[in-house]
Parts: C-alpha cells; sequence; structure tokens
C-alpha cells in the first residue's frame, strides 16, 4: 500500500519546515473530522487534532515508515478523543451533572452526531470511526489497537441502540443510515 505522506515524513526528520507545513496541511482536516466525529464538539475537536498532530510530530523520529502515516496518526486522534470523553465524563460526574467548561457549546448539526452522543465511549468511536468517517473495520481495529471481532462486536452493539438526543428525538442507528423513530408512550 502505497502512503502518500511518506516523502513528506521523509522531508519532515531531516528537518523542512516546508514538508514539515505540508503534512501539516495534508493531515489536518482528517484530524479534525477524526475528532469532531468521536467527540461531536468543534472547538474540542480543533484542539485534540492540534494537539495530536503536535504529539505526532514530535515524535517523528521514533515513528514506523513501514505503516502508513496517516493511520498512526489517526490512532493518536482517537486516543486522544477518548481521554478527553472520559474526562469530561468525570467532570461532569463530580459537579453533579453541572456543565464543565466548554459544555455549553451547542453541539454540531448531524443525524450521527446526535444519535452515538449517548453511546458508551468504545461503541460510539466505533460507530463513529465506521459511518462517521467510512473506516473498515480493519481501519479501525488498527486505530484503536483492538482485534477486529471487537470492532464487528463494539459497531454491532451500537446498532442496537436506541439513543436518546438533546432534543428528545430518538434515533435508531442502522447499517448504513440513522432514522428517526417516533415513540409514543401511554
Amino acid at each position: 500500500m502505497h502512503d502518500p505522506h511518506t516523502e513528506l515524513v521523509r522531508r519532515a526528520r531531516q528537518g523542512s519546515d516546508a514538508a514539515a507545513t505540508d503534512l501539516f496541511d495534508a493531515v489536518w482536516p482528517d484530524a479534525v473530522r477524526t475528532a469532531r466525529t468521536i467527540l461531536g464538539r468543534s472547538a474540542v475537536a480543533e484542539d485534540v487534532a492540534q494537539e495530536s498532530i503536535v504529539r505526532a510530530f514530535g515524535q517523528l523520529a521514533r515513528f514506523d515508515g513501514r505503516r502508513p502515516f496517516g493511520a498512526w496518526l489517526r490512532r493518536i486522534v482517537v486516543n486522544r478523543s477518548l481521554n478527553v470523553l472520559r474526562d469530561t465524563r468525570r467532570l461532569v460526574a463530580l459537579d453533579e451533572g453541572l456543565p464543565g467548561p466548554g459544555m455549553s457549546e451547542a453541539p454540531p448539526g448531524g443525524v450521527l452526531a446526535d444519535a452515538i452522543r449517548g453511546l458508551a465511549p468504545d461503541r460510539r468511536v466505533a460507530v463513529a470511526l465506521r459511518y462517521g468517517m467510512d473506516l473498515t473495520p480493519t481501519e479501525i481495529a488498527e486505530a484503536i489497537d483492538v482485534p477486529v471481532g471487537t470492532v464487528k462486536s463494539r459497531i454491532a452493539r451500537g446498532l442496537e441502540d436506541r439513543v436518546a438526543c438533546p432534543d428528545g428525538a430518538r434515533y435508531i442507528l442502522d447499517d448504513r443510515a440513522v432514522f428517526p423513530v417516533t415513540i409514543t408512550f401511554g
């Protein structure tokens, strides 16, 4: 498999500022998209993407060039996004449900983001990467360092879950789409 970033990584390792800038420009959109898909908040996603790229650039000397740079960076973004999710949930628990800093930000539009917001973090990441980023289960397994079977299980369980959204609507995740569902009580 050919990695489009190979030459830029090689030149950036040699100290080329121009290559580092070009590499940043090349990976930024995917890093932000990955973080936004998992976190659902644009400002936080941009911070996570930036921190992840800075971390990756700081570790370029240790990067295994036999693997794609984009996949390596995606794994860093996913791990950092999961840390932010965990930290945010801890803050909410400590504040007894009061919104923490930055949590009053309205979530971005999008049915998928609304539908997965309430999923458990492991299911949320798997579903977000599959349907928000259109990654295969194998690519997801590499990104989050779990077996492919575990990814498939998390996706399947996430798809079975009904998730309540902030607007009170309920959605059912289905194989390639998210459908609003009317639920009547009584």
